[in-house]
């Protein structure tokens, strides 16, 4: 059922007025994320990014996300600081918990963007995501998620980055954390 309310949120998203398209494309040492991106004008100030991904790593987990984060500059006249709030809906089997599991979220999250001012723009990123037991359901108890990057903007459309990333779900029945990642990661945006 879970599966069927994440697609019907997805196609939801993507038909409500979305105009910019994007790929993200995250690979590391044993996993990768792939993440279709688009942006609703219909939402706020500066538009609502929304990215539906999906992750696997050399353990066979598999985890499909729908996110949402509302970015912008702050109050002041300082345009380097980019600052984002939003969510993130996430479903994933996990097969390397004895036994199998099965675990969802419903998280927040902050961003937080610095771009160094330069004819060739290198940013800083920091995000997080957090679902506490009340929005976690199936086998999880909590869920955490939070990257760290470095950004280099190749082209207005492209972008390279660097970056870390620690993904882990604690589940109930007294299992311990399953971490889906805990390492480094290149990555490409491209936006179109």
């Amino acid at each position: 059922m879970f599966k069927k309310l994440l697609f019907i949120i997805a196609a939801s998203l993507v038909t409500s007025q979305a105009n910019a398209a994007g790929v993200d494309i995250k690979l590391g040492n044993e996993a990768a994320e792939f993440t279709y991106l688009t942006k609703s004008s219909t939402f706020g100030y500066g538009g609502l990014d929304i990215g539906m991904g999906v992750f696997f790593n050399e353990t066979d987990d598999l985890q499909l996300n729908v996110s949402g984060m509302v970015t912008g500059n702050s109050a002041g006249n300082n345009r380097s600081w980019k600052f984002g709030v939003g969510a993130k809906l996430s479903y994933a089997s996990l097969d390397d918990t004895t036994p199998d599991a099965d675990v969802g979220a419903l998280a927040i999250g902050l961003q937080v963007r610095y771009v160094i001012p330069s004819s060739t723009p290198v940013a800083f990123l920091g995000e997080v995501f957090v679902a506490p037991s009340i929005t976690s359901f199936s086998d999880a108890e909590r869920y955490l998620e939070y990257r760290l990057a470095i950004e280099l903007e190749v082209t207005p459309s492209a972008r390279a980055y660097l970056g870390y990333r620690q993904m882990e779900y604690e589940l109930t029945g007294g299992y311990d954390y399953d971490e889906m990642d805990g390492s480094g990661h290149v990555g490409v945006r491209f936006d179109f």
